[in-house]
């Protein structure tokens, strides 16, 4: 029998990670916390499996800033603001205005079929961080 539609036990612990991460973990964010919880994958077996939870929309494959990929549990349709100077990620819940995707598809030509829309920004806690510096 075929492993590819199985949840196996390194994709079932993987996927439990990124349900339990809040911060948009990087592969090698999830590395580390397996090694924490005293697994021992190969990378190989981690980004086959985060292939595969993506490609079954178990989770999304986030791609932000910077060179490595982010992984998010939460698959319904969101946006996100990076922090441009911690880089913490966080969801961004507001709906895109339809008006403004109907703009964009009559300007284009285009049939929106899904928007992915990054703002950038800096967080509270790095806001707060220079006040108390100056």
């Amino acid at each position: 029998m075929s492993r590819k539609g199985q949840l196996t036990t390194p994709r079932r612990t993987i996927y439990e990670i990124v349900i339990d991460s809040s911060d948009h973990p990087t592969a090698s964010d999830i590395m580390d916390r397996l090694k924490n919880r005293g697994c021992q994958f190969a990378y190989a077996t981690v980004y086959n499996s985060l292939r595969y939870l993506t490609e079954e929309k178990m989770i999304r494959e986030l791609k932000l800033e910077g060179d490595a990929s982010r992984y998010d549990a939460r698959v319904e349709d969101h946006q996100h603001i990076v922090c441009l100077t911690c880089g913490k990620v966080d969801e961004v819940l507001v709906e895109a205005p339809k008006d403004w995707l109907e703009r964009i598809a009559k300007e284009t030509g285009y049939v929106i079929e899904d928007e992915e829309i990054l703002f950038k920004g800096v967080c509270s806690e790095c806001r707060e961080k220079k006040t108390a510096v100056q």
